[in-house]
């Protein structure tokens, strides 16, 4: 069956169809009415994030499943909520289809989109849907809580802060470079490309135990994202080339071809926590219970040393904020 034989409304009534079972987390009305009618945890505030993604320019059909896919773009979504030491919420989806997308294909990615949610302990509570004379667009917005003491921004990075990131860097940026050139990915970077994991709890644990001076996760590259930090914090950087946390598979191409570290510093859609820690701190980060590691990846410096990077050799050079270009060809 395609979109154009069920209709607009016949497909907002399959979504709301899968959706009513699930609905909880303060929704007093859902999908269904002209708005939905929410609540929120005595004490926190409401936080808002939204991300658009249209095929060819975020993804293409050919590379990923349409079940990945769906789960893709509520992490990448709930990622922004995580960086605020958030909890997600709610979720509005609105979709702008090509009239002749299958409906096993909307179905699948339906599915996804919604055990995605349902594992970060949000709800799909509203959005939009129309016909789209080009390729598929989709976006979602996010709603998330936090207490308000709680709530990390951008802008408290200080000059001896270290420099910290979770996980692992540069997975998915390989995975996409090897989708591009046509040949095989291995599972390890795969995984990670379509189905990125948005670090909640860790972000929430940072929050409750208030170690972060400053925190962002780590969709367009960490040159790029650490440089919002500085920004926002009036402050420079110096990284440790030596430390950042790799995975085998990408040490193992790395071995092979030495310049691939730049998508550890640029690639982009890791969706890891990077994060500024006050030195008086940085020992209650071992007491944290989480499932994910931390690495220590540099130091904060004064703004006028710019961000600097210690590369293998040990030499020190001076490097620009760059990441994944949302407007680039």
């Amino acid at each position: 069956m395609k979109l154009a034989d069920l209709g607009e409304f016949g497909f907002i009534e399959r979504i709301r169809g899968a959706v009513d079972k699930l609905e909880g987390n303060g929704v007093r009305i859902g999908i269904g009415d002209d708005c939905a009618v929410l609540e929120l945890p005595a004490g926190q505030v409401l936080l808002t994030s939204n991300d658009l993604l249209i095929e060819e320019v975020h993804f293409r059909a050919d590379w990923s499943d349409w079940r990945a896919l769906g789960g893709k773009c509520v992490s990448v979504n709930v990622s922004d909520v995580a960086a605020m030491g958030g909890s997600p919420r709610h979720l509005y989806l609105g979709l702008a289809i090509p009239a002749t997308m299958d409906m096993d294909d909307l179905d699948a990615f339906l599915e996804g989109f919604l055990e995605a949610a349902s594992e970060y302990g949000a709800v799909l509570v509203g959005g939009d849907t129309c016909r789209s004379p080009g390729p598929l667009m989709i976006s979602v917005t996010v709603e998330g809580a936090a207490p308000a003491d709680q709530v990390i921004t951008r802008s408290g990075a200080r000059p001896g802060d270290a420099v910290y990131v979770s996980g692992t860097l540069g997975d998915s940026a390989l995975a996409l470079q090897q989708l591009k050139s046509g040949r095989s990915v291995a599972d390890e970077l795969a995984h990670r490309h379509h189905w990125p994991q948005a670090r909640v709890a860790l972000g929430r644990a940072l929050a409750e135990a208030q170690l972060p001076s400053a925190m962002i996760d780590v969709s367009d590259g960490v040159l790029a994202d650490l440089g919002h930090i500085l920004d926002a914090s009036a402050v420079g950087a110096r990284l440790e080339q030596a430390q950042f946390p790799l995975s085998p598979a990408f040490h193992q191409a790395l071995a092979e071809e030495p310049a691939l570290f730049e998508l550890a510093l640029c690639g982009g859609e890791d969706y890891e926590l990077l994060f500024t820690v006050p030195v008086g701190k940085e020992h209650l980060l071992a007491a944290l219970v989480t499932d994910v590691p931390v690495t220590r990846i540099g130091t904060v410096t004064e703004a006028e040393q710019g961000l600097l990077l210690v590369d293998e050799a040990g030499e020190l050079r001076s490097v620009k904020a760059k990441g994944f270009n949302h407007f680039a060809g």
